[in-house]
């Protein structure tokens, strides 16, 4: 027998403003999905995305990443490169759930995109190439999605492509990921021969009717000579999810077998404890499979009141305090990006943790201990947005007219000051040179440069000590050649450009403290201040702290606020060649202040003058990026390769070898490779493939410093 299966209802978008703002909020909470799609670069996260659009009823005809109409890539540079740059928010509707969708960037140069979307999201569908498997950006998302807890599914993606091994990448998900990926479907064939997908949870064939894209979906019997394979697997889904769920398990035992609906619940307790990553798989350019994969959003991926408390620190007590999902609760949320639109201005994507915020409503931000009322609270899809009258807790949305609000920020309110953990973002490593043609154009320039700065907090601007250029940083060279071009594109800049340059980092090695005494007469007042610093190493990567070990009642709050923001400049300019300070711990261990003649000046001097001197004889030294550089290369050009990896102080950290292809995966600092891509592909004759990412900043070798230092 065969039945015919067809998708839901479309909707507009009227009748899905109508549903955001229903009032039953008990059940449109449990049926609320957040969730992100992220992937390494090319793996399909954006045709994914666009065929859950398409099927949800959100888009009336499929966009296509390579023809440039994709709805998530909106930007220019998006449709002209074919890559995702920015995350892109939308929301769909499918089984009556309302799931917020961001579609993440894939490029390495982008990852702060990933990071502030994983943040905030509750889960992620994690796309795979069938062909590439497991690669090195994929590794990145997946560490960012173990530091913020985020459950998960597995797609696999592209198994028409020659090449596609579902087996292979399933092992390397386990390998290089460290998770427990479980199959709740087997493909129909791989390549050209691919036909569809058994479930087995209801151990069933699906396949995808192409003359209607994918729409209809055919149900029939498992093929005869897959049946022994798929009462496998099946057992094998049955066996893992037992493994972690003692209700399933004790069930199994007494009947060895389980029914599809308490599989489904079993896999999903294990889902939400981060226990199991049920994996999937299809062709999202050939319309295969798209809906099982909402089906197991529904089915497995946490509502917001699913997840545990948010936890934020009391800024009364310094405790930490758990956030309780309600909408009754006082108001929380955590604003993640920023953007700006030619038309509607400032624009802040919220994350609203609890509570409701209304239109209208007055918000406070701790941050800088004001308050501001948005002008209007929008639901966005890519970049076309509907207005909505309240943002209920759980949901997320966009904010314009707050002025003052930036990526990181929390909400809440006077009465409960609180905040959230900080986003963290990566440190830049590389560099470029920008100035403005004539001196009239500098000011539209900087104004240009700080408002990329607001969008984004992997971009830094800062200004050389010596030459006095202006220096943009960011992740790679993309990162910055996109800048560079809605710079000059969409805000009409007029400037030159220098060539790509590493961006280095200074820190210390050892313990030094320092004093110092400003004193000093500025136009007939007196300013005086002293204080004294001690500075250590911490561990690499984790970032600079600074402690004020002074009791509140001793100074003035606002010479503290100085001396914070004197020691956050000092830091900004290291001292070996003016490179930004990293993972430093900066004590500050006593001050003196005369109530007549103290000022913020003279504290926000001293302290960074203590901070430079103690910095300076703490055995300073100079970092480098490094690079975790895969390379995908055929095995008579492995040995040319590996030299040349040696040759640029690289170090080869692991090899694999596969049928006709070495995957070789080396350590190399960012300096030694400008150009390498031209190298490569001279050493291989065209046929080699490599990605890379930053992974860490390491000691530059004392020979290697010297040349650099005397730039």
């Amino acid at each position: 027998m065969v039945t015919v299966l067809k998708n839901s209802k479309k909707k507009t978008l009227e009748n899905e403003k109508s549903h955001v703002e229903s009032p039953d909020r008990r059940r449109t909470l449990s049926m609320l999905r957040n969730i992100g799609v992220a992937a390494h670069i090319d793996a399909g996260k954006t045709t994914v995305t666009e065929r859950i659009l398409f099927y949800t009823g959100r888009l009336y005809r499929t966009g296509e990443v390579h023809e440039g109409t994709a709805k998530m890539d909106w930007m220019a540079q998006e449709q002209e490169r074919g890559i995702t740059i920015t995350s892109a928010a939308t929301t769909c509707f499918w089984r009556e759930h309302q799931i917020n969708i961001v579609d993440t960037p894939g490029h390495v140069d982008f990852t702060a995109e990933v990071e502030r979307s994983l943040r905030v999201l509750d889960g992620v569908i994690a796309v795979f190439c069938a062909v590439g498997g497991v690669q090195s950006q994929t590794e990145t998302i997946w560490r960012q999605a173990n530091r913020y807890r985020v459950p998960g599914i597995a797609f696999i993606n592209k198994m028409d492509r020659q090449g596609a091994d579902f087996e292979k990448t399933i092992i390397e998900i386990k390998q290089k990921l460290g998770a427990s990926p479980i199959q709740i479907q087997l493909p129909i064939g791989s390549a050209e021969n691919f036909s569809g997908v058994v479930d087995l949870i209801e151990m069933k064939t699906l396949e995808f009717d192409p003359s209607e894209q994918g729409a209809r979906i055919i149900t029939k019997p498992i093929p005869t000579n897959m049946a022994a394979a798929a009462e496998h697997a099946r057992l094998n889904l049955i066996e893992a999810v037992a493994d972690v769920d003692e209700g399933l398990l004790d069930a199994f035992l007494e009947s060895h077998d389980i029914s599809p609906e308490d599989l489904r619940a079993g896999l999903r307790r294990a889902v939400l404890q981060r226990k199991l990553l049920p994996v999937l798989c299809g062709s999202a350019l050939k319309n295969m499979a798209i809906q099982p994969l909402l089906d197991a959003v529904v089915n497995y991926l946490p509502a917001p009141s699913d997840i545990p408390p948010a936890e934020g620190r009391d800024l009364k007590t310094d405790e930490t305090i758990a956030i309780e999902t309600g909408d009754s609760e006082p108001l929380s949320a955590l604003a993640f990006k920023v953007m700006s639109d030619p038309f509607m201005g400032r624009m802040v994507f919220v994350r609203v943790y609890s509570g409701t915020l209304r239109k209208g409503q007055v918000i406070f931000n701790p941050r800088i201990g004001k308050r501001e009322r948005p002008g209007r609270l929008l639901e966005m899809h890519a970049d076309e947005h509907v207005d909505v009258d309240a943002l209920y807790s759980g949901e997320i949305g966009v904010l314009t007219g707050v002025k003052e609000l930036s990526t990181g920020d929390t909400i809440c309110t006077e009465h409960r000051k609180f905040v959230f953990e900080q986003i963290r973002f990566p440190e830049p490593v590389v560099a470029m040179a920008i100035e403005p043609k004539t001196q009239a154009d500098r000011d539209p320039m900087l104004e240009a440069l700080q408002g990329v700065c607001d969008e984004d907090p992997s971009f830094r601007v800062s200004k050389d000590p010596d030459t006095g250029q202006t220096i943009i940083n960011g992740m790679g060279e993309l990162h910055l050649e996109i800048i560079v071009d809605r710079l000059l594109r969409e805000n009409k800049v007029r400037a030159n450009v220098g060539t790509p340059m590493v961006a280095y980092r200074e820190t210390i090695s050892g313990t030094s403290a320092a004093s110092h005494v400003f004193e000093r007469e500025i136009g007939s007042k007196r300013h005086y201040a002293e204080v004294s610093v001690e500075v250590s190493p911490r561990d690499r990567g984790v970032g600079n702290k600074i402690e004020l070990n002074i009791p509140n009642h001793s100074l003035p709050r606002e010479f503290q606020c100085a001396i914070q923001a004197g020691i956050e400049d000092a830091l900004a300019t290291g001292v070996l060649a003016g490179n930004p300070l990293i993972d430093i711990l900066v004590r500050v261990e006593s001050t003196e202040h005369d109530p007549t003649c103290s000022t913020e000046i003279a504290f926000r001097a001293a302290s960074a003058m203590a901070l430079r001197e103690a910095a300076s004889s703490a055995i300073p030294l100079l970092l480098e990026p490094v690079m975790a550089v895969d390379i995908v290369v055929p095995d008579e050009f492995v040995g040319d390769v590996i030299a040349d990896i040696n040759s640029r102080r690289g170090k080869v950290k692991d090899m694999q070898v596969d049928t006709s292809a070495q995957f070789i995966h080396a350590e190399v600092p960012l300096g030694e490779l400008f150009g390498y891509a031209t190298a490569i592909r001279s050493l291989t004759k065209g046929r080699a493939s490599y990605s890379m990412e930053p992974v860490l900043f390491d000691t530059v070798p004392e020979s290697v410093k010297d040349k650099i230092l005397s730039r």
